[in-house]
């Protein structure tokens, strides 16, 4: 309202004006872009951590379950091998028990029958070094999967600290911000490289 020279102005007015004039704030206008600024950083990492963390996790499972399926075709063999075994035993006892003229009927069943094991031996025992091989994998994700989840907890925890330094405006908080910030970020690298 103005009138002769006399002018009045709300609240809302006023800070309108002084921002304008690049006032706001006074040196806690600094800290506020800062923290603004650091805070959109951090949660867009936190945001790339929190996928990769997922990914990870989920490769884990799928890893772990490429595991058992190799596993279960190990047994399966086994138990095909032992199917083997127990008609070789067969055939030996038939071979011992048998009249001279049929014995050697008896061995080459034998004979066959140690040649067909040592072939599903070495099928089984190639399904079980390839699912410790996928447990290994499996174990080395959900490993990583944990420093990422590590690293988007401590980015959380700087973003919760930077939005109680922007209530409080007190330094010491926008440090410990800075430094939540920063273990993140090296925690994270950490994941990136396997460690």
């Amino acid at each position: 309202m103005s009138g002769d020279g006399f002018h009045v102005h709300g609240p809302h007015d006023h800070e309108l004006e002084h921002a304008q004039q690049g006032g706001h704030g006074g040196e806690h206008g600094g800290m506020i872009n800062q923290i603004a600024m650091f805070t959109a950083i951090i949660a867009t990492v936190g945001a790339i951590f929190g996928y990769m963390g997922g990914a990870t996790q989920a490769n884990a499972g799928l890893f772990k379950n490429n595991a058992a399926i190799k596993k279960t075709e190990a047994s399966n063999q086994w138990n095909y091998f032992q199917s083997k075994s127990t008609k070789q035993s067969l055939a030996e006892l038939a071979r011992d028990l048998a009249s001279d003229d049929k014995k050697a009927k008896y061995q080459d069943k034998v004979d066959r029958y140690e040649k067909e094991k040592n072939e599903i031996k070495a099928v089984a025992d190639k399904l079980e070094a390839d699912a410790t091989q996928w447990d290994k994998q499996s174990d080395e994700q959900m490993h990583q999967h944990h420093r990422w989840a590590q690293s988007t907890t401590v980015l959380q925890v700087s973003i919760a600290l930077a939005a109680i330094a922007l209530l409080t405006k007190k330094k010491w908080l926008e440090y410990a911000m800075f430094g939540a910030g920063a273990i993140g970020v090296v925690v994270g690298a950490l994941a990136a490289l396997h460690i």
